[in-house]
């Protein structure tokens, strides 16, 4: 299913990262009074009225550079144009309209997307006036806001959610795998979807950034349809560096959020990296199911321990997600190229596995009374008394216990370790709740 997504644009110091804070009702964005202080890529979900919407604030892709963050911010809006649903272009109303408020608007206004004038710190009432100065840019969505306190939100997400394009509820589900393949630029994104359909369906050159779009592709497999998604690309050819990974972020980004399982494709050469990391916790917060193939592994030099070795530094880097299988690869070659599609199978069944909940109080609850929780801080017993499994797209388990809310992260672990080391969900992210008995 999927959600509508939505970017914050505008000049620096507006407002952006304070509105994304509050409509994600999250502080994730750095906040300060300093210019272009936002530095990391920042997505959210908003839910109003029951409908969910991804945010994205481009806050972050500033440069640092004076003299060329009005050409970023040109770029921002274009690509922000291509990849949205719909843009929130954030003002300043104490400063007033500005020469480059009237140049993004105009890029803006020759858009078919969806596009709202947020006038931002009209903190109240008297100070809405201030989105008189705004009218002359020709908006028919304009609105004096306060995302400091929450000022006019409320009727501006009403109209928004008029119009965004959210996935129609009565529509038949499609079932089929949808499985994209995700990394950072030039590890082999499209090398390995050509080698998968058998012919190339992208243009593949040693540069990155030359894949021109992300179109979903249909692999056929042993009578099965997987719809595979492959994510590299920037369609415009951008001269700002924080650009291309803003593009190759939303990219990113979107093809995980609309996927089942996701192959995160390193460089054999260069091995996980931290923008890799950011890529598994992303997937492991949506619950999405997650491979790591390791390309280009016919450029290594092997001996008998190479694989073993390379896959332990892995399991090392991904930490407590040591539950994600870690493939070697080659697109070129096709080594185990096939290998990596049955493992994503796999993976997507033992998203949707049940487990009885007889099964899991036979097997669990004796494992727990042999190490139970430790006690709460007055010294009294905790006890889980009965496990349930729940949730349609991805396992969730209720454990019931007395006092839950002492019950530590430490052992919020373990008992998924015992799940894991009982029931199985290889690559496969699970949510542990604890309810009062």
């Amino acid at each position: 299913m999927k959600e509508p997504i939505v970017v914050i644009v505008g000049r620096p110091n507006v407002g952006k990262s304070t509105l994304f804070n509050r409509l994600t009702k999250s502080s994730t964005s750095i906040v300060d009074d300093v210019s272009g202080v936002t530095r990391d890529r920042v997505y959210g979900d908003v839910e109003w009225n029951g409908k969910h919407f991804r945010l994205i604030d481009t806050g972050g892709y500033v440069p640092d550079s004076e003299d060329t963050f009005e050409s970023a911010i040109r770029e921002q809006v274009e690509i922000a144009l291509d990849e949205s649903d719909a843009i929130l272009f954030v003002v300043d109303g104490r400063i007033g309209l500005t020469p480059f408020d009237k140049e993004i608007a105009s890029m803006i206004r020759r858009s078919s997307k969806p596009y709202y004038l947020l006038v931002n710190k009209s903190d109240t009432t008297a100070l809405g006036a201030y989105k008189n100065d705004f009218y002359e840019l020709g908006f028919e969505h304009i609105y004096d806001i306060s995302a400091l306190n929450g000022r006019n939100l409320g009727d501006f997400l009403d109209d928004i959610q008029n119009h965004l394009p959210f996935p129609d509820e009565k529509a038949a589900a499609d079932v089929r795998l949808r499985l994209s393949i995700i990394g950072r630029p030039n590890v082999g994104k499209s090398s390995l979807t050509n080698s998968l359909l058998g012919y190339d369906r992208s243009i593949v050159t040693n540069i990155p950034g030359t894949t021109r779009d992300s179109i979903d592709s249909v692999l056929k497999y042993y009578g099965e349809e997987i719809v595979l998604v492959d994510t590299a690309g920037l369609r415009k050819k951008t001269k700002i560096k924080e650009n291309i990974e803003f593009f190759a972020n939303v990219r990113t980004y979107r093809a995980l959020w609309d996927s089942d399982v996701a192959i995160l494709l390193v460089d054999a050469e260069l091995g996980i990296e931290n923008q890799d990391q950011k890529i598994i916790q992303e997937a492991i917060r949506r619950r999405k199911g997650l491979i790591i193939a390791i390309n280009k592994w016919d450029l290594i030099e092997k001996d008998t321990n190479t694989a073993k070795q390379f896959e332990a530094a892995v399991k090392e880097k991904v930490g407590m997600a040591d539950y994600i299988p870690v493939i070697t690869i080659s697109a070129l070659t096709k080594q185990r190229i096939f290998k990596l599609v049955d493992l994503a199978k796999k993976i997507h069944d033992e998203r949707k596995k049940k487990i009885s909940t007889s099964q899991l109080n036979d097997v669990l609850l004796p494992l727990i009374a042999a190490t139970p929780p430790p006690a709460t801080p007055t010294g009294k017993e905790v006890k889980i008394k009965y496990i349930t499994q729940v949730g349609d797209y991805y396992p969730i388990f209720l454990f019931f216990a007395n006092e839950h809310k002492f019950i530590p992260e430490h052992y919020r672990r373990f008992l998924e370790r015992l799940i894991r080391e009982n029931f199985g969900f290889e690559g496969v992210p699970m949510t542990i709740s604890f309810k009062e008995k």
